[in-house]
């Protein structure tokens, strides 16, 4: 792997800024520098303008409709997309199930489902804890029963992210009660518009409504819409669950730690600035420091996958140590704030018909905190990612 950059890429990181310039819309990107949330139109209007310039599917092969870049191509687009404010990717649709659809779907649902991915006609979402059944994934209850060319689905999921506004979701059921937990799991698509689906909503500390309940009674499923063999979905379901934690954290950390040191650096009312600390500076240059260790080891682990490898145990390292990186940022926004950073109630102050007290970018940053709260458990806890590497690298 080279550690610079060759004029090739360097012309290709221009070609990005020069489509940012052109399509990002300021109004988008000022809520996501500013740390406000996105409404489901500004998602889908960012995915279909990546679309229509053939970067829908940015890792994806070519013979999928994806441009075919290198690992660092990608790392590129990733961090001039953070720079510019652009959205993170929703990667329920491009970045989970369409990598299980290429390696293990029917070449009729590559046909009819990843287009519809890259274009942003269907917005996807994750179908895998229950209630009882989180970092123990294989212990699910949700049922799917065959009933001629179809499966009937009863059941629960919870944690589901922004399933309110989701077409599609692909769910993890148990079509064999007799076998081992592992063994009789069956990955299934299924149409949010089915009978017998409803959503509800769970709120979180934030305030803000980001995850939900699934429920399913007596859901009808085309056998068509099965991935792979019955009973074999926790193979795919890991496969899909390596890519899920195989994120680059590197640019998104780079751009919350240089607003740390833009609001650090700005005087108070006594004329003292706190990036003039030491201690505190010290803090922050050691933050980069890892950042910046992370960032090879990002570019490491994508160019291994753009020479055809999987993520492996790779993806664990990378979700264990960014997902601290990103609590430890959000951590020390907080202390750089101050009392400015209090926790409020979304809108409490606007319910109150008063302007809320301190500069306007310090309203999202509790919220944020406390939504990154669920950053080390999701995808699998930290805790169990220390237990895949210990088996996979160590041989624990």
């Amino acid at each position: 792997m080279r550690l610079e950059f060759t004029d090739d890429e360097q012309s290709f990181r221009e070609e990005v800024q020069s489509f940012l310039r052109a399509q990002l819309s300021p109004d988008i990107s000022a809520k996501v520098l500013n740390g406000y949330d996105l409404a489901r139109d500004d998602l889908i209007l960012w995915q279909r303008k990546l679309h229509e310039r053939g970067w829908g599917g940015m890792g994806w092969p070519v013979k999928f409709g994806g441009p075919g870049w290198n690992s660092v191509q990608q790392y590129i687009f990733e961090e001039e997309s953070a720079l510019a404010g652009a959205p993170r990717l929703i990667p329920f649709g491009t970045k989970m199930v369409a990598p299980v659809l290429m390696a293990f779907g029917s070449a009729a649902q590559q046909q009819r489902f990843l287009p519809e991915i890259s274009s942003g006609a269907q917005w996807w979402c994750q179908g895998y804890s229950e209630p009882g059944a989180g970092s123990d994934l294989a212990s699910l209850k949700t049922r799917a029963v065959r009933d001629g060319d179809h499966y009937v689905v009863n059941g629960q999921k919870t944690w589901n992210t922004l399933g309110q506004y989701a077409d599609w979701i692909f769910c993890l059921t148990r079509t064999d009660a007799e076998a081992k937990q592992q063994s009789g799991i069956t990955f299934l698509l299924i149409d949010m518009k089915s009978p017998g689906i409803s959503v509800r909503p769970i709120i979180l500390l934030d305030g803000g409504h980001e995850v939900n309940e699934v429920w399913f009674e007596n859901v009808r499923v085309p056998i068509e819409n099965r991935i792979g063999e019955e009973n074999r979905g926790w193979t795919y379901a890991k496969y899909l669950l390596e890519f899920e934690r195989g994120n680059a954290y590197g640019p998104g950390l780079k751009r919350a730690l240089g607003k740390v040191r833009k609001i650090a650096g700005q005087t108070d009312s006594g004329g003292a600035r706190l990036i003039d600390d030491g201690a505190f500076r010290g803090r922050l240059d050691a933050l980069e420091i890892e950042i910046s260790s992370m960032e090879f080891f990002e570019l490491r682990m994508f160019s291994a996958m753009s020479a055809g490898q999987r993520p492996g145990a790779e993806s664990s390292m990378l979700k264990c140590k960014g997902t601290e990186l990103q609590q430890q940022i959000s951590e020390l926004s907080l202390e750089t704030l101050g009392y400015y950073a209090m926790p409020f109630v979304r809108d409490t102050w606007a319910m109150a018909n008063e302007p809320r007290p301190g500069p306007d970018f310090a309203a999202p940053v509790a919220p944020y905190y406390f939504n990154l709260r669920k950053a080390s458990i999701y995808a699998g806890s930290n805790e169990i990612q220390r237990n895949i590497m210990a088996k996979a690298v160590l041989g624990l």
